[in-house]
């Protein structure tokens, strides 16, 4: 199995989160590939038969609640080229601050929204982390997600 981190941000912090997330779960999968959104569009989800994976939206929040501008091409062809993906699996990390209020996490947020309307399937809730407690996400994201994964591959016939 292959775990795909598709990062969206500004600050490098998403970056850092994809980056400990791969070092921490990396005996769990075959690969990881940690891929900037910048430049992508919706063929990034287009399935290969031999290839098992599942895709890990890392995103950070900009402005009021937006994606960040290199996410923004890839987040655009959802409604440029839509078509169906079921064949996605995937999980979502947005990162954001709570004294944004509704925005909160709004990058991520809005990644899930547009892959569930596409029929993508989410194997977690989007995890949130709020920059105003000052605690670090990358931590916290790597055992949320090594969690998870651990789990989904525990429920997999081998």
């Amino acid at each position: 199995m292959k775990l795909k981190i598709l990062v969206g941000t500004v600050t490098q912090t998403a970056q850092g989160v994809a980056q400990a997330i791969a070092w921490h779960c990396a005996d769990l999968v075959d690969t990881v590939d940690i891929q900037p959104m910048e430049g992508l569009d919706l063929r990034v989800f287009d399935a290969n038969p031999e290839e098992d994976a599942i895709h890990l939206i890392c995103c950070s929040t900009h402005g009021s609640g937006d994606v960040p501008d290199g996410a923004f091409a890839l987040y655009a062809s959802f409604d440029a080229q839509p078509r169906y993906l079921g064949h996605v699996r995937y999980a979502v990390v947005a990162l954001g601050d709570r004294s944004y209020g509704d925005t909160f996490c709004g990058g991520g947020r809005r990644f899930d929204e547009k892959l569930q309307d596409l029929g993508a399937r989410r194997l977690v809730d989007v995890w949130c982390h709020d920059a105003c407690t000052g605690e670090p996400p990358e931590a916290a994201a790597a055992e949320w997600c090594r969690g998870w994964l651990q789990a989904m591959l525990a429920d997999t016939p081998g």
